[in-house]
């Protein structure tokens, strides 16, 4: 029988910017990208969604934008900006995911305009998701507001929301045409934000860079105290290893392996089990310091790089442990985030485990027994530093 065979490449390139002030009239970072990405289009227009939470922040941003586009004019912009909930009720209700479509459809938006969101990770996600779906695909530029999104989520390559209760159940791999940090934004965010995208620089830094490791655990009490020259640091560097894994191993998760998702099958659980009262952040926190026991006990590492671990998500104020993460009969809970995990790999079960400071191994099943203990373990560490 005969058949055709087709196959090629398309080449996917992103920048990374990291300013101050972006949306300041003396800063031309935002006009001069926007203008020389396909400077051949006469018309292009700008829509931003924005984060309730920025918004309610940053009072004056809206003004802001408006003053910058009348000075900048080359692109046009939306003047109706459009504002929606952050957190991940963005991702529950696609009621939000249909404005934005809404707002795309109503404005005329095409693939050569550019849809901007402005926000937490749950946003960048929702709204990418919806820009790389209409017209199949639409420009998207991500402005993370907060340290979990810069550092992390908003320089990866997926969009997504929640569907029938289970996260990320549809998405895209699709890059953003450019990201843009502005450390202005973390300068207004609780102490609780602050702190929660620090585990997924902990998450990097193990499974990837000793050396980085080591830097987080001499630097942890100056970003504890909102040191911002440290934060910098620290959200540039986890971008840039972010970014590299994404260019030398699996972008589109082809395979089961997902080594930056250490920590993180307990912690997606988690976070539902907690209707996302627990930040996800602290969830990774707390899947970390579960999954670096379970490493120690089951003859990976040592009792003393696990102690590193713990005191390092201890000093950054983390909690080491919840209820719902104890393991105590077969049909704990927790133990159905395996097989979701197993489910959403879309394979096999492939959970990273370290056997280093600094680097992992993969495996396909997980003792119950030994989860149990680990579980029991940080339990009783945790109600022992409170007493």
């Amino acid at each position: 029988m005969e058949h055709l065979q087709q196959s090629f490449t398309v080449q996917y390139n992103y920048n990374v910017f990291f300013t101050s002030a972006l949306f300041s009239p003396e800063n031309e970072l935002l006009n001069s990208f926007l203008v020389n990405l396909n400077p051949a289009v006469t018309i292009k227009k700008i829509l931003f969604v924005i984060d309730e939470g920025v918004a309610n922040t940053h009072p004056n941003l809206n003004n802001q934008l408006k003053a910058y586009f009348s000075k900048y004019a080359q692109t046009q912009l939306i003047q109706d900006i459009l504002v929606i909930p952050g957190g991940e009720l963005v991702k529950n209700d696609t009621k939000y995911f249909d404005q934005v479509l809404e707002a795309i459809n109503v404005h005329g938006i095409d693939r050569h305009s550019f849809v901007a969101a402005i926000g937490g990770g749950a946003v960048l996600d929702m709204v990418g998701y919806a820009a790389t779906v209409a017209h199949r695909g639409i420009k998207h530029i991500r402005i993370p507001s907060t340290v979990l999104s810069q550092n992390d989520s908003g320089v990866g390559v997926k969009n997504g929301i929640n569907y029938f209760n289970k996260k990320n159940f549809l998405g895209t791999f699709s890059s953003p045409v450019a990201v843009f940090n502005d450390e202005l934004f973390l300068k207004t965010l609780s102490d609780r934000d602050w702190r929660s995208g620090i585990a997924e620089a902990i998450k990097v830094a193990l499974i990837k860079d000793v050396e980085f490791f080591e830097w987080l655990e001499a630097n942890a009490a100056a970003l504890a105290a909102r040191d911002m020259a440290a934060m910098n640091y620290q959200i540039w560097k986890c971008a840039k290893l972010h970014m590299e894994h994404i260019r030398s191993a699996d972008p589109f998760e082809n395979g089961s392996a997902r080594p930056l998702d250490f920590g993180h099958w307990s912690a997606h659980k988690l976070e539902y089990l907690t209707n996302f009262e627990i930040r996800h952040g602290e969830a990774v926190a707390m899947g970390i310091a579960l999954d670096t026991v379970y490493s120690n006990l089951s003859g990976r590492i040592s009792a003393e790089d696990a102690q590193r671990v713990i005191a390092l998500i201890q000093v950054l104020g983390f909690e080491l442990t919840h209820p719902l993460l104890q393991v105590t009969e077969g049909n704990s809970p927790i133990l159905q985030g395996l097989e979701e995990f197993r489910e959403h790999l879309g394979g096999e079960l492939t959970i990273t485990l370290l056997t280093a400071l600094g680097s992992g191994e993969e495996v396909h099943e997980i003792d119950t027994e030994i989860l149990k203990k680990a579980a029991g373990i940080l339990n009783n560490q945790a109600l022992f530093i409170q007493q």
